[in-house]
């Protein structure tokens, strides 16, 4: 059994693009420049987006972080994307979810230039991924296929189920899966809250990537022997016994499955810091395509 180091590899690809922003410096080049907008205080995004940032200063990129009141009109929060839409030093930017209930979150993406959607959520870019053109790829999904390619995890005429069929993950890694491609060429069979017999689908499976948000919802009696498992999934579960009140769990009981597995991603560490990786990845490419 051979454990997916998503820590590991997306240090590796940060040291490559820290690279990438060194001989930028050295030619007099601007270097690219990610930036996000905060709304609220919500603790999670806060330590999101300082990792974000802090991941800009080690590798050579300009971060700028915009934080804005929880109350903020949908109006006004729409014209600070205009902003950042017409800011010519600015390569890419996200906007932080989930945003405040009162303002419509699909309308906010929709707002963000596509060009500079570095997240990868809008339908422009979802839409160019799908036709296998250049596109920034939700990170998350990017994230998995690099894992696949570079532990060099055989995808090609494999059975690959997609557990969960969210558009920031089950969707995309599907279409990812199936495409040409050194980690592709798989045939995917996408599963959901609706599926009937889902244990008789991941036991079929070669691959299986869970994104159900379920903790621990996928056990050993649910995979065959050599599978390979991704999991997405990343919930606080409550636990006294620990420091901090609690422990992150993921969809996976990994003590139980990595025994049948041939490779497995670790919650922490697997696919998580992957994702942080390929937003750089993407903003990278912004910076390149603008040229």
């Amino acid at each position: 059994m051979i454990v997916l180091d998503g820590k590991k590899t997306a240090q590796e690809i940060k040291e490559e693009i820290k690279l990438k922003v060194s001989a930028m410096k050295g030619r007099g080049e601007r270097v690219p420049h990610l930036a996000a907008v905060l709304v609220g205080s919500d603790g999670a995004s806060l330590t999101y987006v300082g990792s974000k940032v802090r991941s800009c200063e080690q590798i050579g990129f300009e971060s700028t972080l915009i934080r804005l009141e929880e109350d903020i009109t949908e109006e006004a929060l729409l014209q600070e994307i205009m902003k950042l839409n017409n800011d010519h030093t600015l390569d890419g930017f996200i906007v932080q979810l989930p945003l405040p209930k009162h303002i419509n979150e699909e309308r906010i993406l929709l707002a963000i230039d596509p060009q500079k959607d570095v997240d990868g959520f809008h339908p422009a870019n979802f839409g160019r991924m799908a036709l296998d053109l250049d596109a920034f790829t939700p990170a998350t999904p990017f994230g998995i296929m690099q894992l696949l390619e570079r532990y060099k995890v055989p995808t090609s005429g494999k059975h690959c189920v997609v557990v969960g069929r969210s558009h920031i993950v089950g969707r995309p890694i599907s279409i990812l899966m199936s495409q040409k491609g050194p980690a592709g060429d798989a045939t995917v069979t996408v599963a959901h809250s609706r599926t009937q017999n889902l244990a008789e689908l991941t036991r079929q499976a070669d691959i299986i990537v869970m994104a159900l948000g379920i903790p621990e919802y996928l056990t050993a009696n649910m995979v065959k022997e050599g599978a390979t498992i991704i999991d997405v999934g990343i919930t606080r579960v409550a636990d006294e016994s620990h420091p901090k009140g609690y422990v992150i769990k993921g969809d996976v009981a990994f003590d139980e499955v990595s025994k049948k597995a041939s490779f497995i991603t670790p919650v922490p560490g697997g696919v998580g810091p992957m994702t942080i990786a390929m937003l750089l990845q993407n903003t990278l490419l912004a910076r390149e395509w603008r040229d």
